[in-house]
């Protein structure tokens, strides 16, 4: 009998319960191109069918991203703000259920014969125990469904965010190793050519003691040797700021110690990446999808601003048992009940709700700015990164031809030189540029590794599980 009559205010609220104000959402058209304009001769895996563990292909790299993802401090706040908006989700939508409480009281007070209703002086006593509905609004018009939605739009946009984190600090991590891994070869390289360069002016000394070389020639060969330590120590600072960088990123000092000493030549990251479609960039990055889930959280304020303008019922109520004795709570005739529904309807509000509709409608132009501006923004960088993969992947291919053309000059150089063919001069420009060339090639080659991590982070990162 209890759970009858209180069914009845939950059956009540679930029929009067209908229809939505929000407008229908309708996805902005992309104000982008069709096709990538240098995408052509781009082939490879499609990078939707990656994840980050098959992109980067050195075991070192993938277990340091993987220490990051664990300890890295940006991301773990940022996943604590997707838990406060599931939290405010979850309050949010608690409002298109009815509550129900559970509740017992006990009142016992002395009246004077003047206030008491017999005209006696006494105490009397009563005590309550049932069933209460608190106050429920019975959403006829769609607002509390509205707020509902929104708060639900909210929290997957600071999902799509937490994604967008994870994304962006696995190319961080890979970014600064390549940069560490790319200074440390060249920090080898001018290690190697500041001893070549030191053979070569006590070599100089030398043929200066035999008469063969000038002070001239002593000059030019020191100058050299100077140069390169003068670079060495340039490099060593930029090898210890990637370091340093690199280790902030993990999140941890113990974390350092998996970085290895010593590195091969093999590539650290997949070399041919295949773009796809722009239109599959809506559907897979991240930042691109937060924007459209703020842009649909903007579209349900304007239901609930809208439901503004019309009544609104809310229904409170409670079922029970009442007497004036503990002892006679569930005795038959005890049973009370009460059911109290409320309507309001906005007369005059000084244009309180036109303001707050205006306010929702400029939010949603606003949102469909930004969407648009964040699909533009995502495209330029996926073309930029295309264009940079591309002309970098024959920059290298060339440097590499200049550079082993270097070292066969800087060999017959040499060769001229001690065998009194040529000058010393023309054997320390053929140093020269062969430095020149090899550190070209090496900054090339990191170059183009970090311009296929930014291809892969600006085409969504191959995240499939959206984990």
């Amino acid at each position: 009998m209890l759970m009858r009559n209180l069914a009845i205010p939950f059956a009540l609220a679930v029929t009067l319960a209908g229809c939505s104000l929000a407008p229908t959402y309708q996805r902005p058209e992309a104000p982008v191109a069709a096709a990538w304009g240098d995408a052509a001769g781009h082939h490879g895996q499609a990078v939707e069918q990656l994840d980050w563990q098959a992109f980067i292909v050195d075991p070192s790299l993938r277990q340091l991203v993987g220490t990051a993802l664990n300890n890295n401090r940006s991301l773990r706040q940022t996943l604590l703000d997707i838990e406060q908006a599931r939290a405010q989700y979850r309050i949010q939508r608690a409002d298109r259920v009815p509550g129900l409480n559970a509740g017992a009281s006990g009142n016992r007070q002395h009246l004077p014969a003047d206030l008491s209703s017999n005209g006696r002086e006494g105490a009397s006593s009563t005590y309550q125990v049932g069933l209460s509905l608190p106050e429920y609004e019975v959403d006829l018009f769609g607002r509390v469904k509205s707020l509902s939605d929104a708060a639900l739009e909210q929290y997957l946009a600071t999902e799509e965010v937490g994604r967008a984190a994870r994304i962006a600090l696995i190319a961080e991590v890979s970014q600064a190793y390549l940069t560490l891994d790319g200074a440390e070869r060249r920090l080898a390289l001018t290690r190697q050519t500041l001893a070549s360069r030191e053979d070569s002016l006590a070599l100089v000394g030398q043929r200066r003691g035999a008469g063969t070389a000038t002070a001239l020639d002593h000059q030019e060969a020191l100058g050299l040797v100077e140069q390169s330590r003068a670079e060495l120590e340039g490099i060593v600072r930029e090898q210890r700021q990637a370091y340093n960088a690199l280790v902030l990123l993990l999140g941890s000092a113990d974390a350092a110690k998996a970085i290895p000493a010593e590195r091969g030549e093999a590539p650290l990251v997949l070399q041919d990446i295949a773009p796809g479609a722009p239109s599959a960039l809506l559907e897979r990055r991240p930042d691109i999808l937060a924007a459209e889930h703020r842009l649909r959280a903007r579209n349900a304020d304007i239901g609930a601003a809208r439901a503004a303008f019309f009544p609104r019922i809310s229904l409170t109520g409670s079922f029970g048992t009442s007497s004036a004795q503990m002892s006679g709570l569930f005795d038959g005739g005890s049973r009370t009940w009460s059911f109290m529904p409320q309507l309001s309807l906005p007369l005059f509000d000084a244009g309180r709700n036109k303001a707050g509709l205006s306010l929702a409608e400029a939010r949603k132009d606003s949102a469909v700015a930004a969407y648009e501006g964040t699909i533009q923004t995502a495209f330029r960088e996926v073309a930029d990164a295309l264009a940079a993969t591309d002309t970098l992947r024959r920059e290298e291919a060339a440097r590499r031809a200049l550079a082993d053309t270097s070292r066969a000059t800087v060999a017959l150089a040499r060769a001229r030189y001690e065998g009194g063919v040529d000058s010393h001069l023309r054997y320390l420009d053929a140093q020269r540029s062969g430095y020149v060339n090899e550190a070209a090639f090496i900054q090339a080659s990191t170059q183009r590794q970090l311009a296929l991590v930014d291809l892969f982070r600006a085409l969504g990162g191959g995240w499939p599980d959206k984990g």
